[in-house]
């Protein structure tokens, strides 16, 4: 039987616009139900109210494009307001400029090339290096292979905050910036942005705080009187600031913004190619096309939600994060990682007879999308409004959840908590690449098969005898379970 899937082509006579979107319906069936607030990361919903506006605000500039800023003027002064709405969260000046990008990604990718430019062009580095933590979000490793820098990895305290006495050591005359996070993605925790920026100044080295997720967040937090540390512009020797406005600012996607202390560093970031038969050229960031609609609804929830709207929105949002906090920690056989200060935090089994992986897997057949993390192996939660209505749900059902895989421990050796157990505890890190890449490439490949969350990735190539496949299998399973005994 072939069950390789159709392949789509397009129709001879094009279809209604009812039959299409009608089935552009039917393609999200299988999608997590992100509207009764089941997932705890890529979306942030306020309900549909707030995107029928923001559908509006984008609809206003749908067919604008921001890739000559002295076309679309419009657009032009909205990403500016953006920026300096943005700028005075940051505790940034009159000097303080950027510009709006896609997403935190292109925000972290942008910041990459910009410091190893500037490097270049003011230290005469060549062989640029950045000091980041072993919590960085990906996107800066993304950055580091995309534009030929090398990611110099610093430690983690016991606290799980970059160690900075291991940064200050790690910095060399190679080093074109120095990365801290407010706050890093897997466990919610800000980085000491102070004795970070006081390294950069003493060494003379750039200092970029990753606050994609914190920050329209975190200056509400502060305005509650929630205590934290500093981590903006205020901070002597912070250089520049990512913050997304799609994620606790509530924007449509995709919508980040970079800012910089001065235009000074800014201009390593510009593109100008002036040979080109269509013209000069000049571009600000690594989109061509940018969508105006991107900006508009930007523009429209910063203006709509204001200050007090964000300050109510964040008072749920922490006022939930804590009664899922608490919950967690009443569950004896779970603890929280570390002390996370915002709206995201990571929790783990303290439990030999409990995987929580397992205890994953269980919550997803309970109806709950659920991220797993790995060093170490624990579970995931990013917080918004939405799920103030359910907390107790959830909670109810990782109690149940647990108490399940503690009657049964072989469930760790069984569907995805097999396979990222397999994943998280192989100590051959190459095979783990070679087989997750495999399983990503075939999701492209011509037959765009899903990844199966119970194989590990280890089914041999097409042609391979059955019995390398179960090998490799094979022995990655019992060295998890041999490790699981050892706990």
């Amino acid at each position: 039987m072939n069950d390789k899937p159709k392949t789509a082509v397009l129709p001879e006579k094009g279809l209604g616009k009812k039959t299409v979107l009608k089935q552009l319906d039917s393609f999200a069936s299988h999608d997590p139900d992100y509207k009764k607030s089941r997932t705890w990361s890529l979306v942030y919903y306020l309900g549909d109210e707030h995107k029928d506006f923001l559908m509006a605000a984008y609809e206003k500039f749908f067919s604008a494009n921001g890739l000559n800023p002295t076309v679309f003027q419009s657009l032009k002064k909205l990403e500016t307001e953006v920026v300096q709405m943005t700028a005075a969260l940051l505790h940034g000046d009159s000097h303080t400029v950027g510009m709006m990008t896609s997403g935190g990604t292109e925000s972290c990718l942008l910041a990459v090339k910009t410091y190893r430019d500037m490097g270049r062009s003011e230290r005469g580095i060549r062989k640029p290096e950045m000091v980041i933590p072993e919590t960085a979000h990906v996107a800066w490793e993304k950055g580091a292979e995309y534009f030929g820098v090398k990611p110099v990895r610093a430690p983690l305290g016991k606290d799980f905050r970059v160690d900075t006495k291991a940064v200050e050591k790690l910095v060399s005359r190679r080093t074109v910036m120095i990365l801290g996070s407010a706050p890093e993605y897997p466990h919610g925790i800000i980085d000491p942005i102070e004795e970070l920026g006081h390294i950069g100044l003493q060494k003379k080295v750039p200092v970029h705080v990753d606050a994609c997720v914190g920050g329209y967040i975190l200056p509400f937090m502060e305005k509650m009187g929630i205590p934290l540390p500093l981590w903006d512009y205020r901070v002597p020797g912070v250089t520049s600031i990512s913050a997304d406005t799609h994620k606790y600012g509530f924007a449509a996607k995709g919508a980040s913004t970079l800012t910089y202390r001065s235009v000074d560093i800014l201009k390593h970031q510009l593109f100008v190619y002036e040979n080109w038969p269509g013209g000069i050229f000049a571009s600000p960031g690594i989109l061509g096309t940018r969508p105006g609609g991107a900006y508009s609804a930007a523009w429209a929830a910063l203006m709509s939600t204001g200050m007090d709207g964000y300050g109510e929105l964040t008072r749920i949002t922490m006022e939930t994060t804590q009664k899922l906090k608490a919950g967690i920690q009443s569950i004896p056989e779970l603890e929280i990682i570390g002390n996370p200060e915002s709206s995201l935090f990571a929790y783990r089994s303290v439990d030999k007879n409990v995987s929580i992986y397992a205890v994953g897997d269980q919550m997803e057949e309970r109806g709950w999308q659920i991220d797993r993390l790995q060093f170490p192996e624990a579970l995931h939660a990013m917080v918004t409004p939405g799920h103030a209505k359910i907390v107790g749900k959830y909670l109810s059902d990782l109690r149940e959840s647990v108490a399940r895989v503690k009657a049964d421990p072989e469930l760790a050796m069984k569907g995805g908590a097999a396979m990222y157990g397999m994943i998280a505890n192989i100590p051959l890190r190459g095979m783990v690449k070679k087989n997750v890449l495999k399983m990503f490439a075939g999701m492209y490949g011509p037959d765009a098969k899903m990844i199966d969350p119970s194989d590990g990735g280890m089914n041999a190539e097409e042609g391979e005898p059955e019995e390398k496949q179960d090998l490799a299998t094979r022995l990655a399973m019992k060295y998890i379970r041999w490790k699981q005994r050892k706990k």
